[in-house]
């Protein structure tokens, strides 16, 4: 525990106004984790010469080794100053973007962040990041510019040039501030102008909005960093020392005589010292002077560097140490590393802790200080709104406000990670050291065992020779080889990663875990007033109980168990492995709603298959991804109907990671890793208008290029059943000849399809809210979901515009694949009225009211739909799901024939269609028996729906996708990365090489004011990122390191199927055309995985080439 003992840090737990729940959050390698180092140095916990070289919050080896974090970890510090004592709840994070999930389990938790920025890099992409994540969960940030030794060492800067760099850094960060904040403000102003519109205020005529009002009113003057607010730190937390404007204006307001006030004003700015007057006056730039903080702070510590490190000079060392009143050791004198004696000086002038931590207790708000805005948000899960919950859901707003561990306040505690921690490190099972008594105590007991054993032996010995010991030797093997088993059971156990809003926790306590899709209205109604978790509860949807069974205080790499801890706490709660799989809301209220889920930046898309080496450790591998999927807040583990174990990771280390944890922690067996399963998409084009060697094609060749590949298979092909037309609509019959369907594959605008991915999560309540209308359920919509509804068929409107889109939202028939992907299905039909998948924007009844008589085609509407849910799931390139593509149904005929035949049949189908498909929804019984005998008769025609026809229809319809699909030019979409490279000019080359090699695009590079530093953005695929930043490095010599984040997908231009058709694509590729082609060598790598047939050549009587010269 150091310093501070157990019973101290629950005394200061009990005040929830000197609590300060913080992360430290940054770009990787601008040393988070050296900084965390010299603030737990502070506290006792580990010496101050280990500071930056131990990293004591990197608890795992691999962090230790590849000198990254990769896991978010929580420490409790004590700190006092003047007459307040504080406790920080301190969390560690890593910047790595691949470990970006674990950012946002420390940021929930939080109140306040530190930014540390590095001096010379400035704002890198992960920085940008952390404070938009910072910035959506409503914390405070402060700002810490560290590494400023590498301006002096490696820029060799002086001090005048840092101090224009250090501005620079500044105006960097609080341009991303700013663009957050009017972002903001931006949409509460549109949301303000729409509510006035909605009101039916009259806004016609001349009137004029300027945007701009809204950034003027708002106050802003709290969100920018700035030394003179006290919200920066200056700091090399590597060798110590670190400083805020208030230490130094301290200092010089009793040497000079001037007030702090106005010293702390003036600090930082374009002021300067008058010598004559000794007085403070403005425009040292235009004057030519040294501003007061290169004046008065920069120029000593440059001096301090050039005496120390520089030149080592001994008398100049002594002289500074003398003025600054401290006392160096004769050891850290006589080093022969000057960085030592440097350190030694600097972390008894400028201790970096007590800046950071005096900044942090000053600027950052405790838990009592929670905004009601974050509060409401928190509270407002999915589209639901904080007006719109219960009332005695809204009333525990002011729990959360209060922060009151009183006996009536309620339990609310938030999970944001399980994380899994050996048995052996728990505190129950650690070894405690024995005091005197104790040692004694067993001394005489062993002694005694030992005379006990010696007396027994001497008497039967004879008698236990004559025994074969071969039986007990079995037994105790037995216990032996036992034991290992069970104790590999148990060997890792699950603590939640949580922090407590309201209310005591108390060990042992029961409260209930609610749900992500949990609903406090529908708990309320089912369940009596004052049910509590101990109570035998009825089942309701998504909530349990569980046992808090063990409480932890979190102090690094150690825990320390603890029977109660208040609110306003990050704390770690064991027990809850069965319960909780990687986030929760845990409340003895059940009032309380789910909080809204983690704001995660990266999405996992490396995907590998697993699969054990020895077939009989299955068991273990399922059992071990188990425990991965839930140790870890982004990883995925699905199992794929090929039945392959997949593991899905944010990037190349991620997955590195998970494989050593699943190998040595969770399943502990060897496992066989595929390579990466890369995801690829499948799209139409709009025709070529020129070649492959940009001549332009006729009409005639374009039709030839299109159909090039499909001519020979469409001889095989009956033409009765299927038919092809040169524009590319396919007409197709169902086998028993009573319908047809006629369709055509139309690319979407890229706008459509970027829409609609981006909107899919809206796509899906929808389909719910139309789902719920159809089977005449009673749905409580929020507005906001309406409106957002609204917006996106606005949105799609304003996109799809011209002749052949005309009126096609209206049109829309349904989304695919899964029922919200990027693809539409369009009814082209004429006379076909259907309901509109807008319905909810229309009323319930309006859409099927205003209709035309049901038509016989709407029984078989289903089976349409299902066939192009299936075309959408696995394209006819290599079975990878389609997206940008719109398939229009422009004829669907259905011969009456299909509802005339088998009338008995029809009658028994329609009776068990009532029996069963009602049955599992009871609150539709009365529905259906309040209908009319004529809605009856339409569902005893529909039920034979499900029959022989409706299968053929749904093939049918699959193979006429697939066919319009393969009537048009096909291409591939690649997942794409954005690349964020920073390297020296030396190496520039290098980089654009290895980005050439793997098919990357540079989009622009820019160099970094003041540094010699470039910023490279590229964008590269997921297919050739692998081995990526190892071979970055190597080529470079670590001199540059990118930054890989999906960012969207992209159609590669080369057609998979191209063969030459002109006479100048004969003349340039050849006959043959077998230049390598980049879409195709895709396609087959997919296909060969997936096991379907690829078309290759293969080499089987080779003969050896030979020259003339060789056979003379």
């Amino acid at each position: 525990m150091g310093a501070t003992s157990l019973d101290e840090i629950k005394a200061l737990q009990r005040n929830p106004a000197n609590i300060r729940n913080l992360c430290i959050l940054a770009h990787v390698d601008h040393g988070k984790t050296t900084l965390a180092d010299c603030l737990v140095a502070s506290d006792g916990i580990i010496s101050s010469r280990l500071a930056g070289k131990l990293r004591y919050l990197d608890s795992r080896e691999d962090e230790q080794i590849r000198g990254i974090t990769m896991k978010s970890s929580a420490i409790s510090l004590h700190y006092s100053t003047g007459d307040q004592e504080y406790l920080l709840n301190l969390i560690d994070s890593p910047g790595h973007v691949d470990f970006s999930s674990e950012v946002s389990t420390a940021v929930r938790l939080c109140d306040g962040a530190i930014i540390v920025v590095d001096a010379v890099e400035g704002v890198c992409p992960q920085t940008q990041v952390v404070l938009r994540q910072a910035w959506l969960e409503n914390i405070r940030p402060v700002l810490v510019i560290n590494k400023m030794d590498r301006l002096i060492i490696e820029l060799k800067l002086t001090s005048l040039e840092a101090y224009t760099h250090l501005q620079k850094i500044l105006e960097q960060v609080n341009a991303v501030t700013g663009a957050l904040f009017t972002s903001k403000v931006l949409e509460e102003r549109a949301e303000k102008v729409k509510e006035e519109v909605d009101r039916g205020k009259d806004l016609s005529g001349d009137q004029v909005y300027d945007w701009s009002t809204g950034l003027e009113e708002a106050d802003d003057s709290h969100l920018y960093f700035s030394p003179d607010q006290g919200n920066v730190v200056f700091a090399s937390a590597i060798d110590g020392w670190g400083f805020s404007i208030q230490h130094f204006a301290c200092i010089y307001s009793q040497r000079m005589g001037i007030r702090s006030e106005v010293l702390l004003k003036t600090l930082w700015g374009d002021f300067y010292l008058n010598a004559k007057t000794k007085r403070i006056m403005k425009g040292a730039q235009a004057k030519g002077k040294k501003p007061l903080f290169v004046q008065l702070v920069l120029d000593n510590i440059w001096t301090l560097y050039d005496a120390v490190v520089a030149r080592r000079d001994e008398e100049k060392v002594k002289k500074v140490v003398t003025s600054l009143g401290i006392t160096v050791m004769t050891r850290d004198l006589r080093h022969s590393d000057p960085k030592v004696l440097l350190h030694a000086i600097c972390s008894q002038w400028l201790p970096v802790s007590r800046a950071v931590l005096s900044m942090v207790c000053e600027k950052l708000p405790s838990p009592l200080e929670m905004t009601a805005e974050r509060v409401e948000k928190l509270m407002s899960i999915g589209t639901r709104r904080f007006d719109s919950l219960p009332e005695k859901t809204q009333e525990l707003k002011t729990a959360f406000l209060q922060c009151s561990s009183g006996t009536n306040a309620p339990v609310i505690i938030f999970v944001s990670k399980m994380f899994a921690v050996d048995t052996k490190a728990l505190p129950q099972n650690r070894h405690r050291p024995l005091n005197l008594e104790e040692i004694a105590q067993r001394r005489e007991v062993a002694r005694q065992r030992h005379a006990e054993k010696m007396t027994a032996g001497s008497l039967e010995g004879a008698l236990l020779s004559d025994r074969t010991p071969a039986g007990a030797k079995t037994i105790s093997l037995t216990l032996k080889d036992s034991k290992p088993e069970e104790e590999e059971e148990l060997k890792e156990v699950f603590i939640a990663f949580a922090r407590i809003y309201s209310g005591m926790v108390k060990k042992g306590q029961r409260v209930f875990v609610l749900g992500p899709k949990y609903d406090p209205a529908q708990g309320l109604s089912l369940l009596p007033e004052r049910c509590s978790a101990f109570d035998c509860v009825p089942e309701v949807p998504h909530l349990s109980c569980c046992t808090m069974e063990n409480l932890y205080l979190l102090m690094g790499r150690e825990l320390e168990e603890l029977e109660e801890i208040p609110a306003g706490n990050v704390l770690g709660i064991g027990g809850l492995e069965e319960c909780v799989l990687k986030t929760a809301t845990l409340s003895a209220s059940l009032a309380c709603p789910p909080f809204s889920p983690l704001n995660f930046e990266a999405a996992p898309i490396v995907r590998v298959a697993v699969e054990p080496k020895h077939p009989n450790d299955m068991p273990k591998l399922v059992r071990g991804m188990r425990l991965l999927n839930q140790a870890d807040p982004c990883a995925q583990v699905l199992i794929q109907e090929t039945g392959e174990h997949v593991l899905v990771t944010a990037g190349e280390v991620h997955l590195q990671r998970c494989l050593d944890d699943l190998r040595e922690r969770f399943a502990n067996i060897q496992i066989s890793v595929s390579k990466p399963i890369i995801p690829f998409r499948e799209t139409v084009v709009r025709p070529p208008k020129v070649d492959m060697v940009n001549e332009e094609l006729s009409k005639q060749q374009k039709v030839a290029v299109i159909h090039q590949v499909r001519e020979e298979p469409s001889h095989d092909r009956s033409s009765e059943s299927q038919h092809v037309d040169p524009d590319g609509l396919v007409t197709l019959t169902t086998p028993n000849r009573l319908s047809t369907v006629c369709v055509r594959a139309i690319p979407l605008p890229q706008e459509v399809t970027v829409l609609l991915e981006k909107s899919s999560e809206l796509i899906r309540t929808l389909e719910l809210i139309n789902l719920s209308l159809r089977e005449g359920k009673t749905m409580d919509i929020n507005l906001r979901t309406l409106e957002a509804i609204a917006e996106l068929k606005q949105h799609l409107e304003i996109l799809l515009q011209g002749r052949k889109w005309r009126n096609a939202v209206e049109r829309i028939w349904a989304f695919g694949p899964r029922r919200y992907g990027p693809n539409i299905l369009l009814n082209s039909i004429k006379d076909y009225n259907r309901v509109s998948v807008w319905q909810c924007l229309k009323g319930r009844h309006s859409s099927e009211s205003a209709g035309a008589p049901a038509s016989p085609l709407r029984d078989f509407d289903n089976s349409i739909v299902s066939g192009f849910q299936l075309a959408t799931l696995s394209g006819p390139m290599c079975e990878e799901p389609l997206m940008g593509v719109c398939f229009s149904v422009e004829r669907w005929d259905v011969q009456s024939l299909a509802f005339s035949q088998h009338p008995d049949a029809l009658k028994e189908d329609s009776v068990s269609h009532e029996a069963f498909g009602f049955s599992s929804h009871g609150n539709c019984v009365d529905l259906t028996a309040e209908r009319n005998p004529a809605e009856q008769r339409t569902d005893a025609s529909s039920a034979y729906c499900y029959g022989p026809v409706s299968g053929q229809l749904i093939a049918s319809m699959k193979e006429a996708c697939r066919q319009a699909f393969q009537a048009q030019p096909q291409r591939l979409m690649a997942a794409m990365y954005t690349c964020e490279i920073m390297a020296t000019a030396e190496v520039l080359g290098r980089v654009y090489g290895v980005l050439g090699k793997r098919e990357g695009r540079v989009l622009h590079e820019e160099m970094k004011e003041g540094t010699d530093m470039f910023i490279i953005t590229a964008i590269l695929p997921v297919a050739e990122s692998f081995g990526f930043t190892d071979e970055i490095r190597k080529r470079t010599s670590g001199l540059a390191s990118p930054q890989l984040v999906f960012s969207h997908w992209e159609v590669i231009s080369s057609d998979p199927y191209w063969v030459p058709t002109t006479e100048e694509e004969y003349l340039h590729f050849g006959a043959k055309a077998d230049s390598v082609n980049q879409a195709l060598k895709y396609v087959n790598a997919v296909r060969r995985r997936k096991g379907l047939y690829v078309e290759e050549k293969l080499v089987e009587h080779a003969e050896k080439q030979r020259t003339l010269s060789k056979n003379k």
